[in-house]
């Protein structure tokens, strides 16, 4: 028995004199290793920072247009209306997101109409993150244009300065900022890729003069600045052409000399006030399939410019038998074959000028001098 106890301890002894020198040695090795004198880990340690000197000239600048310019930009959040199913009240939840900016410090927001087409009610988020609840002003869906207003203090409302679309050039440097995927305050650049481009507003009428760049635009993006390299506002971002629905370098913005001629309009009217001929004409399928070249007048507005002058609607006459009113032709010798043809025209003129209209009637050919009338 005494000898089984002598062994035990012994074994014991040894056992205490292995576990030290192996705790010594661990010591050692974690020393060594957060040194990286352990091989195989040299070079572990984090490594200098490389100075890198001065930002170049073309990378301040855009850091600087972006600061100037960021404050202008706003985050819209569209609302619409759903009945909570328990309380059974009515509530306003978050339909979808766009960008817009400040127009002036009165409050007044311009964005694009197909952001809060089919909203309920709108919040704008200002740079400084406050949101504000908006009111709907004014839109223009054949522009694809409309304004915001929030009761926000002026010196939260820095205006975005605003620059020409008449004079760009294509290969001209642009900076885009807005919302991409809510993800707000987003910067892109690119170039003016081309110039006098041709859309369609959600209304189907054709949008002119748009420029096209390859700064990236994504879903989101709509309705904020297109800026040229002064950080002006050169163009509104509207519309992309992509098969994916991201962006793929092509995407479209509405000439900011349109924005600051429909703009005002919306601000103190609510819509776009227009040159017209006081007529109302039919679509292009029922003129095509009467066998019809040009636009067919169908009715007259009673006292306006067109039943001044003597132009014809369409009506029935005694028998019931349907008359054809006048179909236009031309414009100032210009030649009419569409309602867009007539509606492109249009913006070409003032409200009170004079215009020479010719249309044919029961075969024969009729001129007739309207003065433009304001329209709606």
């Amino acid at each position: 028995m005494s000898r089984t106890n002598r062994f035990s301890s012994s074994s014991w002894a040894s056992y205490l004199g292995l576990s030290a020198v192996f705790l010594v040695l661990t010591v050692v090795l974690w020393q060594f290793w957060a040194n990286g004198a352990v091989p195989g880990n040299s070079g572990a340690t984090p490594r200098a920072v490389t100075p890198r000197g001065e930002l170049n000239a073309d990378e301040k600048s855009t850091i600087a247009l972006f600061r100037q310019a960021s404050p202008t930009v706003v985050n819209i959040t569209t609302l619409t209306v759903a009945r909570d199913s328990i309380t059974m009240n009515l509530l306003q939840i978050p339909e979808g997101t766009g960008s817009g900016f400040i127009w002036d410090d009165a409050g007044h927001v311009v964005t694009n109409f197909h952001v809060i087409q089919n909203a309920d009610g709108a919040q704008v988020t200002l740079a400084d993150h406050s949101t504000w609840k908006a009111r709907r002003v004014g839109v223009a869906p054949d522009k694809d244009l409309a304004v915001l207003k929030i009761d926000a203090p002026k010196n939260r409302l820095p205006p975005i300065p605003i620059g020409s679309s008449k004079d760009l050039q294509v290969g001209q440097r642009v900076f885009a900022i807005g919302n991409p995927f809510g993800l707000d305050q987003t910067l892109t650049t690119g170039i003016i890729s081309a110039l006098g481009r041709e859309i369609d507003s959600v209304t189907g009428r054709p949008i002119q003069g748009v420029i096209q760049t390859d700064a990236a635009i994504n879903p989101g993006n709509s309705g904020g600045p297109l800026l040229d390299s002064a950080g002006r506002l050169i163009g509104v971002n509207a519309a992309i052409f992509s098969p994916s629905g991201a962006s793929v370098g092509i995407g479209f913005a509405i000439p900011v000399d349109t924005v600051n001629l429909i703009v005002p309009q919306l601000i103190r009217f609510g819509k776009v006030t227009r040159p017209g001929l006081g007529v109302q004409v039919a679509e292009d399928q029922l003129a095509r399939q009467l066998g019809l070249t040009g636009v067919l007048i169908v009715e007259v507005t009673p006292n306006g410019s067109a039943a001044k002058a003597g132009l014809r609607p369409t009506r029935r006459d005694a028998s019931g038998q349907m008359k054809l009113g006048d179909v236009i032709v031309a414009v100032d010798g210009k030649r009419v074959e569409s309602v867009n043809d007539l509606f492109l025209l249009m913006e070409q003129y003032r409200i009170g000028d004079t215009v020479t209209l010719t249309v044919t009637r029961d075969g024969a050919s009729r001129q007739f001098k309207i003065s433009l009338e304001a329209v709606g």
